[in-house]
């Protein structure tokens, strides 16, 4: 009998697993191991609610595979070391595994990859997580895209995906090897501060799939018009999911196909180009490797970013800024480690431009508090706000978070919600109650009175600040 390890990193689901359908075509008994190495992630080690998420995720795989007559090894470590003692256990003659692409774990996979074969062993990896691997697309002078409309006009081109693939009922039994409790791991919180999560979420295979028939039978028709509106469910809130690799993006595209109907194709390309959006985020983190701790638009290495300042932080990360879609935002964040993405780029346009402080900042905060904190995704979306970044909103176009609450929380519902203090507002005051100070004063005498910035005098200030950018460049 021959034993292959399947190295499990982002792609803890069956369905659709490449390397286990390698061990399993090669007449190989797969050892499923997932190997907790956060120290070699670099300055971008997973954050807490990643944390929170990837412990529920991993006890859903384990449950998963024993139900098939398998199960999950856990160990901790080095990831050579920790692949090595497994092989040497096991007696394996092969692993596999799927890639992954941030500028900390390449070359550490390439290593593993290297050293292993050198010894003999089988040794593959596979595209796991994309549509596209982030090298085969490239302009017509071979130089990587930083616009997205031609690089998806590419992509579109030369769409091609994998069939989807079903994970056998029955797993040949693993060896019995020695591993790690996933409470060693460390990944749940000691304090339960996470327990509103999981109202909102099932972390796990079955619940990606859920999530996917939800939207697929609900919010898909319509999607153009609603995936703005932060008060309805217009979202397919697949992207946790998506991050830990608990379906895989090309069953996404054939499950929308099957569930289209008259009038939905305008949705179901809407919805698939916004997976676009995370194709080229992969790109460029791919061909830009530095983006996640530097700006791509070099010109913004002069741009005067206002000193760091911890009391404007404080309440820009509690929800208590004054300014009602912004505190929404912050708090639902806080309630449910998500966030809208409307909303994301409203916060984020008033962190980095009426408030200047750098983005850097922000996408840390995001790291460490979303549960689908992914760097490809964080920093694409950080730099295009802050118009750093490719294909950047025009960085001297500032948000009015006022006028975006209007037009996107036209009933005020969302920001009801998550600012629930000035639900007994009328509704035309909720998107500026300093405006109403005796309203403010008599429904809701905790909020701010004011915002933590006047907003014409911020935006003034971040246009100034361009021109001095544009001078200095």
């Amino acid at each position: 009998m021959e034993y292959a390890v399947v190295w499990l990193r982002r792609d803890l689901r069956l369905d659709d697993q490449p390397a286990l359908r390698a061990a399993l075509d090669a007449g190989q008994v797969p050892i499923l191991l997932y190997i907790h190495a956060p120290h070699e992630e670099g300055r971008w080690a997973p954050g807490a609610a990643s944390d929170a998420w990837l412990h529920r995720s991993l006890q859903a795989l384990r449950e998963d595979l024993r139900k098939r007559g398998s199960d999950l090894l856990l160990r901790q470590g080095d990831s050579a070391e920790v692949l090595e003692a497994v092989i040497a256990e096991s007696g394996a003659q092969a692993v596999y595994w799927t890639r992954k692409y941030e500028p900390a774990t390449q070359p550490r996979d390439a290593a593993i990859k290297r050293t292993l074969r050198e010894r003999g062993l089988t040794v593959e990896s596979f595209n796991g997580t994309l549509l596209f691997e982030p090298w085969e697309l490239a302009t017509q002078q071979g130089a990587p895209y930083k616009v997205f409309t031609p690089f998806w006009r590419s992509a579109l081109k030369q769409w091609h995906l994998p069939e989807p693939w079903q994970a056998p009922s029955r797993l040949p039994a693993p060896p019995t090897l020695h591993g790690d409790d996933l409470d060693a791991l460390g990944l749940a919180p000691k304090r339960d501060w996470d327990t509103g999560f999981w109202e909102h979420w099932q972390p796990g295979e079955a619940g990606a799939h859920e999530m996917l028939e939800a939207f697929a039978d609900g919010a898909l028709h319509g999607y153009r018009q609603q995936r703005d509106q932060p008060d309805r469910i217009g979202t397919s809130r697949l992207s946790p999911h998506l991050h830990f690799g608990e379906i895989a993006p090309w069953r996404i595209c054939a499950e929308l196909a099957r569930h289209h109907r008259a009038g939905t194709a305008a949705d179901v390309d809407g919805y698939i180009r916004e997976l676009g959006w995370r194709e080229f985020a992969y790109h460029l983190l791919h061909h830009f490797p530095h983006t996640p701790a530097r700006n791509l638009d070099a010109r913004f290495d002069h741009f005067p970013w206002a000193a760091r300042d911890a009391a404007t932080l404080r309440a820009w990360r509690q929800g208590r800024t004054g300014i009602p879609i912004v505190d929404a935002g912050m708090r639902e964040l806080w309630a449910t480690g998500f966030m809208h993405n409307r909303v994301r780029m409203i916060v984020a346009s008033l962190l980095t431009k009426h408030l200047r402080q750098h983005w850097r900042i922000g996408a840390r905060w995001f790291w460490d508090t979303l549960v689908d904190a992914d760097l490809a995704n964080n920093t694409l979306g950080w730099q295009w706000v802050a118009g750093t970044g490719a294909d950047a909103a025009p960085y001297f176009r500032v948000f009015n978070p006022v006028t975006q609450a209007r037009r996107f929380d036209p009933q005020a519902r969302y920001i009801a919600r998550w600012v629930p203090e000035l639900a007994a507002l009328p509704v035309a005051q909720r998107f500026a109650p300093w405006e109403h100070p005796q309203a403010l004063a008599a429904h809701a005498p905790g909020y701010p009175t004011a915002p933590i910035i006047e907003l014409a005098e911020g935006r003034e200030a971040a246009l100034t600040a361009y021109a001095r950018m544009r001078a200095a460049s």
